[in-house]
C-alpha cells in the first residue's frame, strides 16, 4: 500500500533516522482512522506527490517527528515554501514549517506578516511538553522535553495518562511521612542497599563490600542537588568503577558499543554516536536538566524528566564503563533536584527494574534497535571492529521517548507497591513477632534476631 506523510518521506529520501512509530498508509477506508499498528488513510485524503504536501499533512495528522523533519526540511525547495506562506501566512501547519525551516536549514530570505495566535509546536492533548519559549517571527511556542539541539519525543498515551493521573510520588511522600520514624529509617536503610545491589545486578555484577558502600554514599549525593556538568559526571563515573585503568577523565573520545555474546558484527547489539557528536549532545542534555530543575518542577512531572534524562544518558553512552549504573543514578538524581522525593528518601526503582529486566530490554530496544541498522560494521579480528555511521545527527538529537517514560512511570508504581510498602510491611510483622517471642523466653537480643 502506498505510504503517505512521514513514512512517505522517510522511505521516498532514504533518510538516516528512525521510521516513524505509526507509518501512514493509504488503506481501503472512508476516513483516516488510527489502527493498531499504523494510520489508515483514504485515498482521497492522500496529499499531492510534493514534499511540501507530505509534510502538511503529517504535521496535520502525525503530530511532530523532528528527526524525520530535520532530514526533510534540507530538501524543501525553499520557492515552495515561500509561495504557500505568502498565500497563507497564518496557516498553522506553514508557520510550523517555517519556523523548523529557519531553526535546522537556515533563516528564509523574506519577510512574512503572521498575525494569527501563538500556537504550540508540540499539541499537549497529544504530547507531554515542557516550558514554552516563544518565537515572535512565527508565533510558534517551543515547548518540547528539551531544545532543538536535543529533544526527546514523548506520545501522551493511555498508559502514560492514567499512570501521571495516579501521581506516585505524592502516593510515596504520604506514606513515607505515614510511617514511624524508627520504622521509616529502616524501609529506608533497606531501600539504599536494595537499590545498590540490584543496579550492579542489572549489569550482571556482584560488588565488593567497597565498592557498594561507595555507591549507596552516591545515592546519598543524590539530594545534594548538584548541576550536571562533565566534571561532575566523570566524578560519578570514577566513584563506580574500580579499575583504575576504566576510570575517566573526560567524556570518551573514541566509538564505544553494547555487545550482545555473538560473534563478528552480529554480536555488536548498539552503537551510541560519535564522540564529537556526543559531546555535542550531552551538553545540551545537563543544559536542558539543569534549566528544567531550577524552573517550576510542574511543568514537567519529575518522573517524566527522570526517564528522559536517565534514558538519554545511556543512550548517547559518554563514558566507556560506567554508563548503566550512572543512568539509574540520575533518576534519584532528577527526582531530588525537582522536589519530587523528601530528603534521604528514595524509591527504589532498579529494584522494581531487576524484577522486570525483560522490560527494561525492551524499553532500551525500542531507540537501540532501529539505530543499530544505521551503522555499518565490520569485524576484524576478536573485539577489533570497524564502525561506519550512515545516519545524520538527527537520530540522535530527536528520539521517541515514550516506552521510556511509560517503564519508568510503571518501575516508579512497582518500587513503591510491591517493594517499599512489602518492606514495611514485613518489618512491622517482624517486629511483631519479635516482641512475643521476647516476652515468652529468655533469648539474648541477637539470637532472637537470627531465630
Amino acid at each position: 500500500m502506498k505510504s503517505v506523510g512521514y513514512a512517505y518521506l522517510h522511505e521516498h529520501l532514504a533518510l538516516g533516522v528512525c521510521a516513524p512509530v505509526y507509518p501512514a498508509r493509504v488503506r481501503p477506508v472512508t476516513r483516516i482512522m488510527f489502527m493498531e499498528r499504523e494510520i489508515a488513510v483514504p485515498a482521497g485524503r492522500a496529499p499531492d506527490a510534493s514534499l511540501l504536501g507530505h509534510l502538511l499533512f503529517a504535521l496535520k495528522h502525525e503530530g511532530i517527528d523532528l528527526a524525520i523533519l530535520a532530514g526533510v526540511l534540507p530538501h524543501l525547495p525553499e520557492s515552495a515554501l515561500q509561495d504557500a506562506l505568502q498565500a497563507s501566512p497564518n496557516g498553522i501547519y506553514l508557520r510550523k514549517l517555517g519556523y523548523l525551516y529557519e531553526a535546522l536549514v537556515k533563516r528564509l530570505p523574506f519577510d512574512i506578516a503572521v498575525s494569527g495566535r501563538a500556537v504550540p509546536l508540540f499539541d499537549p492533548d497529544r504530547y507531554i511538553t515542557g516550558p514554552a519559549v516563544r518565537d515572535s517571527r512565527w508565533r510558534i511556542d517551543f515547548n518540547g522535553l528539551g531544545t532543538l539541539t536535543y529533544c526527546a519525543t514523548v506520545r501522551r498515551t493511555a498508559e502514560i495518562a492514567a499512570l501521571l493521573e495516579e501521581d506516585i510520588l505524592t502516593q510515596a511522600t504520604t506514606f513515607m511521612a505515614s510511617l514511624p520514624p524508627g520504622m521509616l529509617d529502616r524501609a529506608i536503610q533497606w531501600a539504599y542497599l536494595s537499590e545498590t545491589q540490584s543496579s550492579f545486578a542489572i549489569e550482571q555484577e556482584s560488588p565488593s563490600p567497597d565498592k557498594q558502600q561507595r555507591f549507596m554514599q552516591l545515592l546519598h549525593q543524590a539530594h545534594e542537588r548538584k548541576p550536571l556538568t562533565q566534571a561532575y559526571l566523570v566524578e560519578l563515573q570514577n566513584s563506580t568503577i574500580s579499575n583504575p585503568f576504566d576510570k575517566a577523565a573526560a567524556f570518551r573520545h573514541e566509538q564505544n558499543y553494547l555487545h550482545n555474546g555473538l560473534r563478528g558484527a552480529l554480536g555488536v547489539s548498539y552503537l551510541p554516536p560519535p564522540p564529537e557528536l556526543c559531546d555535542a549532545l550531552m551538553d545540551a542534555l545537563m543544559g536542558w536538566a539543569n534549566q528544567l530543575s531550577e524552573s517550576d518542577s510542574a511543568a514537567v512531572p519529575a518522573l517524566v524528566a527522570a526517564a528522559v534524562l536517565s534514558f538519554g544518558f545511556v543512550f548517547l553512552h559518554p563514558f566507556m564503563d560506567g554508563n548503566g549504573r550512572i543512568s539509574r543514578f540520575l533518576m534519584h538524581h532528577t527526582l531530588c533536584r525537582m522536589n519530587g522525593l523528601l530528603h534521604d528518601n528514595l524509591l527504589p526503582i532498579s529494584v522494581a527494574m531487576k524484577r522486570y529486566e525483560a522490560d527494561y530490554l525492551a524499553a532500551l530496544e525500542a531507540f537501540s534497535k532501529p539505530a543499530r541498522e544505521h551503522w555499518r560494521v565490520s569485524w576484524i579480528d576478536a573485539d577489533q571492529y570497524e564502525f561506519e555511521y550512515l545516519g545524520i545527527d538527527a537520530l540522535y538529537r530527536y528520539w521517541d521517548a515514550t516506552n521510556a517514560v511509560a517503564f519508568t512511570l510503571k518501575m516508579a508504581k512497582v518500587a513503591l507497591e510491591d517493594e517499599l510498602k512489602a518492606e514495611t510491611r514485613y518489618l512491622a510483622c517482624f517486629d511483631r513477632v519479635y516482641a512475643v517471642v521476647d516476652a515468652t523466653f529468655d533469648i539474648r537480643g541477637s539470637d532472637l534476631a537470627r531465630l
